[in-house]
Order: structure tokens, then C-alpha cells, then sequence
């Protein structure tokens, strides 16, 4: 049942993350040209440059600040991680294991340790 549920919200995450991918994309180029517009404005010498700079970095920004809904496609990417990471999670494997090996047991035992 457990894998049954992590496959369906590996899904909703899936569909959630397509949805907004474009919309990630875009936030991540406007930032990526704010960074540009505030090297510029660094760089340049009259006032003129320096208004100029600030016209398109507010340009620029409006379109950020537009796309921070993309923060929820960032989310969606880290739930696919997380639900990756339990699918594959090894603990299981260490439960179901029971020998009389010493090695074996100090595997339980440590994975019950650091939980």
C-alpha cells in the first residue's frame, strides 16, 4: 500500500512539475539577467548608463517577480526526490533480514539507531 501511494504522489508531483517547468525556466533566465543588469550597472561610469540599467533590471524584475509561482515546480522536483529516495530506501531490506550473522545484526541495529 505504501509504494501504491508514493506512485500516485510521484504522479501528482510529476504532472505539477511538467505544469510549471516553462514557468521555472523563465524564472531562472530572469534572474540569471538580473545578475547581468547588476554587473552592467556596476560597470558603467555615467548616470545615464547607471538609469538605463535600473530601467531594465526593474524590466526584468517585473518578469521574476511574475514567475515566482514557479517556486511551487521546485517543490514538486524536491517531493520527486523525496519520494525517490523512500521508494529506494534500503531499510526495508535491513528488517526483513534476520540471521544469526553477527554483521547482519549490527546492520539492524545501526539502521534502528540512526532513525
Amino acid at each position: 500500500m505504501k509504494k501504491f501511494l508514493l506512485f500516485l504522489a510521484g504522479l501528482v508531483a510529476l504532472t505539477v512539475l511538467l505544469a510549471n517547468l516553462g514557468p521555472m525556466i523563465l524564472l531562472g533566465v530572469s534572474v540569471w539577467l538580473l545578475y547581468v543588469v547588476f554587473k552592467q550597472f556596476m560597470k558603467s561610469d555615467s548616470t545615464a548608463g547607471k538609469i538605463g540599467w535600473v530601467v531594465v533590471g526593474l524590466i526584468i524584475l517585473s518578469v521574476a517577480v511574475s514567475n515566482i509561482y514557479a517556486v511551487i515546480g521546485v517543490a514538486a522536483a524536491f517531493a520527486l526526490y523525496w519520494i525517490y529516495k523512500n521508494w529506494t530506501s534500503k531499510s526495508e531490506e535491513i528488517r526483513s533480514t534476520k540471521s544469526d550473522d553477527p554483521f547482519t545484526n549490527f546492520e539492524r541495529q545501526w539502521a534502528e539507531m540512526n532513525k
